[in-house]
């Protein structure tokens, strides 16, 4: 914990630059999913990346073997809004000021959320065909708090379906979303795990503390077709835990 509270210390000093764009990490860069830019080559395309392969801390994870423990409930207030971009590696929507989530006390700011097929983290070795990663920052402390929620084909969902109507089918694409309500996007249970962890893109920064919720959303087929047909694949693979606890609400 001594290290990850001196990194988010140099977030908020400005001193450490690639973590200061850590809500919007995904934007730029030579990397890729696949090839001599994919994930297993990360850490060796640039100086900042190093973390991505030297890393003790790194995400997505199997969510396995997790422990029951008491954890605070999530108080979530976000407002409608934002713009959806296509910045090359994902389908991303960036949003204004004044949406919320509080736990435990700590509030953060909805910065953006993004899109990855197929999920990024994995359930007792079980993947889902999407997952949406919503990234919040702690304004005083520069924390990141990564909201994620699964996918899974089924009954339509508005929501999803108008963004799907809007996604921009080539990079630096851009649309206007602003009736589009974030909170359709979630559960309507909402246990979770929780585990400190990182980035999922580069550089990786281990300065992520991940809830993610135990019951996914349903959206219907098409519209998950819709986003595959532009990004087929875009998740890093999962990695080791290395001795971290993976906690769960009841």
């Amino acid at each position: 914990m001594q290290r990850r509270d001196f990194i988010r210390g140099l977030i908020v000093l400005g001193a450490c630059p690639a973590c200061a764009r850590a809500g919007f990490a995904a934007e730029a860069g030579n990397w890729s999913y696949e090839g001599q830019s994919g994930p297993d080559h990360w850490g060796a395309l640039a100086p900042e990346n190093a973390v991505c392969s030297a890393g003790s801390q790194q995400s997505p994870l199997d969510l396995t073997g997790a422990v029951k423990a008491e954890l605070p409930p999530l108080a979530i207030d976000w407002k409608p809004g934002g713009q959806i971009v296509n910045n090359g590696h994902m389908i991303q929507v960036n949003m204004p000021d004044g949406s919320r989530l509080s736990r435990g006390g700590k509030s953060y700011e909805l910065l953006q959320y993004h899109f990855h097929a197929p999920s990024e983290h994995h359930v007792d070795g079980r993947s889902f065909p999407m997952e949406v990663h919503f990234v919040h920052k702690h304004r005083e402390s520069g924390a990141l708090g990564v909201l994620g929620v699964f996918i899974t084909p089924g009954a339509t969902n508005a929501t999803f379906s108008r963004l799907a109507a809007a996604f921009p089918k080539t990079s630096g694409g851009e649309a206007v979303v602003e009736d589009v309500d974030p909170n359709g996007l979630l559960p309507k249970e909402f246990s979770y795990w929780s585990y400190e962890g990182s980035l999922t893109t580069p550089p990786c920064s281990e300065i992520v503390d991940w809830m993610v919720a135990r019951q996914p959303i349903e959206v219907d087929e098409k519209d998950i077709k819709t986003f595959t047909a532009v990004y087929p694949m875009n998740a890093r693979p999962v990695l080791a835990a290395n001795r971290r606890f993976i906690l769960s609400s009841p």
